[in-house]
C-alpha cells in the first residue's frame, strides 16, 4: 500500500475510537478487534484476516505517540488528497496527482523540490517503502558451542558421536512472536530494522543492535509467559555430529549451520565443538606423527636385528634394527601414522629402548661376565671427562 493510501485511510475509524481518543482507550479497541478477527479464531475467513491486517496497520500508527502524531499532521496538510496551499497561494486548491509528490519524480521535485518524494519523509511513519525500509529483517541463529571426549583411535580414525545440545529456538508457545496473541508490532525505534544508527564521525555511522527491541524489530505488548517476550526460548536436541580423523586434543571444529535456528527465515548459527581426547596406554602423538617406545634386548641393539612394533589399529610392522643401535634411536614406519587433511597420512615414529634383565640365569651370568673381561680395556666414560676437563 502507497504512503497516499496510509494518509487517505481512516485509522480511528478501522479502530472505531475517535480522533481525541486515549492511548488506554485506542489500546483497548486493538485489543478487542484484535481477538474477535485474528486468524486463529477465523480460519479459512480471508475477510477476517483482510480485517485483521487493518487492524493491526491502524494500531501501529496510532498506538505509537510520535507516529500518531505525524499520522494527524500528514492528514491535517493532505485531506482528502487535495493539498491545501498557505496565505498568498491564490486561492483555490490544488488539484494534482499526490503521486507526484509520494513517488519522486521528476515533476515533484521540479514543483516543490523534495528530491526523492514525500514518500521518503513518510516511509519510516509507516514502516514501508523510503530509504530504510520497515520489513523485519531475517535474523541469524546463535552459535553453540559444545564438548566431546574421544578416545585415542577415535581421533585418529574420526568418528560419529551423539551430542545433546540446548540452544534457543522460536518460542513454540507463541510461534516466535513474543506476544502471546501472536500480534507483535513494528519497534518504533528502529522501525523493524533491529538496528540503530550511531554517529561516529567523518560523515558516517555504525549501527548497533535496537535498545528497545534487542535487535528482533519486534516489540510484544502482551509478552509470552513462555519466552518473556524475546521469542526465542530453550530447546534442546540430540544430533550426530561427524569428528573428522586426525584431530587433536583441544581442537575446535566448526560445523556451519548446525547451531541455533534462525529467525523470520534467517540462516542457522554455527556449532562449534571443542575435541579432548584420552590417553592411548602405548601410543602418543605429535604433529601427524605417532609415536611408540619399543623395548629390545642387549644383544637386538647390539648385533642387529629384526623387531616387530605394533601400530594403532593395523597389523605389526617389522624394523630392521643395524648392528650397534643406541638406546634411545627413533626410527620411521612410514605412512602409520595420523591422518592428515589431505587424507594421507604421518609416520609411526618409533624410539628404541634397551632392556635390562633384571634377573639373570647362571649360564647368561656367565656370558656376561666373559663379556666383560673381553672388554675390559674400554671406557665409555673416556671421551666425557675428557670434555670436562677442557671446558
Amino acid at each position: 500500500m502507497s504512503t497516499k493510501d496510509f494518509i487517505e485511510k481512516d485509522f480511528y475509524k478501522v479502530l472505531g475510537v475517535p480522533k481525541d481518543a486515549t492511548e488506554a482507550e485506542i489500546k483497548k479497541a486493538y485489543r478487542k478487534l484484535a481477538r474477535e478477527y485474528h486468524p486463529d479464531a477465523n480460519k479459512g475467513n480471508v475477510k477476517a484476516e483482510e480485517r485483521f491486517k487493518e487492524i493491526s496497520e491502524a494500531n501501529d500508527v496510532l498506538g505509537d505517540p510520535k507516529k500518531r502524531k505525524e499520522y494527524d499532521e500528514a492528514r491535517a496538510l493532505f485531506g482528502n488528497g487535495g493539498f491545501r496551499p498557505g496565505p498568498g497561494a491564490g486561492g483555490g486548491s490544488f488539484n494534482f496527482d499526490l503521486g507526484d509528490l509520494f513517488g519522486g519524480g521528476t515533476q515533484g521535485q521540479g514543483a516543490g523540490g523534495f528530491g526523492g518524494g514525500l514518500g521518503d519523509v513518510f516511509g519510516g511513519l509507516f514502516n514501508r517503502g523510503g530509504a530504510t525500509g520497515t520489513r523485519t529483517q531475517p535474523r541469524r541463529g546463535q552459535d553453540i558451542e559444545s564438548e566431546v571426549t574421544l578416545s585415542f583411535t577415535e581421533a585418529i580414525e574420526g568418528a560419529t558421536v551423539p551430542l545433546r545440545m540446548s540452544s534457543q529456538a522460536p518460542c513454540k508457545a507463541c510461534s516466535g512472536t513474543g506476544d502471546a496473541n501472536g500480534t507483535p508490532r513494528v519497534c518504533p525505534t528502529c522501525v523493524g530494522t533491529g538496528q540503530v544508527a550511531r554517529g561516529s564521525g567523518g560523515g558516517f555511522s555504525l549501527t548497533d543492535p535496537c535498545p528497545d527491541c534487542k535487535g528482533r524489530g519486534l516489540i510484544a505488548e502482551n509478552p509470552c509467559e513462555v519466552c518473556k517476550g524475546s521469542g526465542r526460548a530453550k530447546s534442546s536436541r540430540t544430533m550426530q555430529v561427524r569428528i573428522p580423523a586426525g584431530v587433536s586434543d583441544g581442537q575446535r571444529i566448526r560445523l556451519r549451520g548446525k547451531g541455533a535456528p534462525g529467525e523470520r527465515g534467517g540462516p542457522a548459527g554455527d556449532l562449534y565443538v571443542v575435541v579432548h581426547v584420552k590417553e592411548h596406554p602405548v601410543f602418543g602423538r605429535k604433529g601427524d606423527n605417532l609415536t611408540v617406545t619399543v623395548p629390545v634386548t642387549f644383544t637386538e641393539a647390539a648385533l642387529g636385528g629384526e623387531v616387530k612394533v605394533p601400530t594403532l589399529g593395523g597389523p605389526s610392522v617389522t624394523l630392521k634394527l643395524p648392528p650397534g643401535t643406541p638406546n634411545g634411536r627413533t626410527m620411521r614406519a612410514r605412512g602409520k601414522g595420523a591422518v592428515r587433511k589431505d587424507g594421507t597420512r604421518g609416520d609411526l615414529l618409533v624410539t628404541v629402548e634397551v632392556s635390562v634383565p633384571k634377573d639373570l640365569t647362571g649360564k647368561a651370568r656367565d656370558a656376561l661376565e666373559a663379556y666383560r673381561e673381553a672388554t675390559a680395556g674400554e671406557d665409555p666414560r673416556a671421551e666425557l671427562f675428557q670434555a670436562a676437563k677442557g671446558a
